[in-house]
């Protein structure tokens, strides 16, 4: 059974906080099913907010990248991050513009992260990001080489510290709007998965995991 922490003051919610999320297993959710999160740090005084992909494994999350990047040679100094993950899920169209707005879920993660040293885990960690994006592809891939691994930074952050935020549902109107002469309702929004398109200079066909490959909610 997942544990669901008290949200701190750091992570409780306070604008709309009837869209506070704060089960792990509604989290989760969230983070399995986006691709992108965004990291948030400062370095030398100077705010940095840096997209990556992610790859989670029980209540750990993994980012990785070249070891010489700014992002990793900061963070694994034990800076303090952000790591914001969002998916827009419909446009709400109100009948005034100060009611527009979006149906989201959205997660908020705070915390240090720490550079994977053990070898063990870093790997186990960059096959959950691969995971992550595309299941089935890691064992279908070369796997990296010991040049490749010591290029890599792999950092762990513990989701302990967290809250998420949804808003779902039509628009809300100020009851002197509803008599408003104009369209009103939600746009759905989602992501689509084109033909794939194959390299020139490759002969294979294309994988099962592939053909049928789709991000769903899970």
């Amino acid at each position: 059974m997942s544990i669901n922490p008290a949200p701190s003051s750091r992570t409780r919610v306070v604008r709309e906080p009837q869209r506070a999320v704060y089960d792990r297993d509604a989290v989760n959710q969230i983070l399995d099913e986006a691709f992108l999160c965004h990291v948030g740090f400062v370095a030398d005084g100077q705010p940095f907010v840096i997209p990556t992909s992610y790859g989670r494994d029980g209540d750990v999350l993994y980012i990785h990248g070249s070891a010489a990047s700014r992002m990793l040679r900061n963070l694994d100094q034990g800076v303090p991050i952000c790591i914001t993950v969002t998916l827009l899920d419909g446009l709400v169209l109100a009948r005034s513009v100060f009611n527009h707005s979006m149906n989201y879920r959205s997660v908020v993660i705070l915390g240090t992260a720490t550079l994977v040293d053990d070898p063990a885990e870093k790997l186990a960690a960059l096959h959950a990001l691969s995971e992550h994006i595309l299941p089935h592809r890691w064992d279908d891939s070369r796997q990296p080489n010991e040049k490749e691994l010591k290029a890599t930074s792999v950092l762990r952050l513990p989701i302990h510290e967290f809250s998420a935020k949804v808003r779902v549902g039509p628009p809300m109107d100020d009851d002197e709007d509803y008599s408003f002469p104009t369209w009103a309702g939600v746009i759905p929004l989602e992501m689509t998965v084109g033909t794939a398109i194959r390299d020139e200079r490759c002969e294979q066909e294309l994988p099962a995991y592939l053909k049928n490959y789709a991000r769903k909610k899970r």
